[in-house]
């Protein structure tokens, strides 16, 4: 019997410590590439977007501020989830050069739709497939909602966040920016 149950013991270890693992790899955050002006950026601010009324948005009208970008999707539980956060931190940092915008990787008729059920203070703009490609070019290299990237003001990416995100955390890296 002792010999059952190390080995039970054993493979509990090893299933915990492979999930820290997983969980590190795929939902962990990630520090930037040295690259302050990457083509990844300059894709961001290249694009153009219908925000949440059909009205379309350059995103080069926010280059020079501070960004936290997140990517979403209307059909996602943690992106519903971190909305009223992201809502707040807008709020409270607008005065600070910082914005907070919303890229759903929906079309414009579900976040017209979803915008209507749900307040938020930022800009909401649907970007349909081109979201996945954009958020790809920005470091969402596993496919992974939501997807947030803080982006400086020099148009550098300061951090990227895999899976839903905190304000606490946010603020945390936001802070060291200012």
């Amino acid at each position: 019997m002792p010999n059952k149950k190390s080995a039970i013991i054993g493979y509990l270890i090893l299933a915990i410590c492979f999930g820290f693992i997983i969980r590190t790899a795929f939902f962990g955050e990630k520090n930037s590439p040295a690259n302050s002006n990457s083509a990844s950026t300059q894709a961001l601010f290249a694009a153009s977007f219908p925000d949440e009324n059909g009205k379309t948005q350059a995103l080069k009208q926010w280059q020079g501020k501070i960004i936290v970008l997140n990517f979403w999707a209307t059909w996602c539980p943690p992106c519903r989830e971190e909305m009223p956060e992201l809502s707040v931190l807008n709020t409270e940092y607008q005065n600070k050069n910082i914005i907070v915008l919303g890229i759903a990787t929906d079309d414009i008729g579900l976040v017209k739709e979803f915008s209507k059920e749900t307040k938020v203070s930022y800009p909401l703009l649907a970007a349909d497939f081109a979201g996945n490609e954009l958020a790809a070019s920005l470091g969402n290299n596993q496919d992974v909602l939501p997807y947030t990237v803080i982006i400086k003001a020099d148009g550098s990416i300061a951090k990227t966040y895999f899976g839903r995100i905190s304000k606490p955390r946010l603020e945390e890296a936001l802070n060291k920016l200012l």
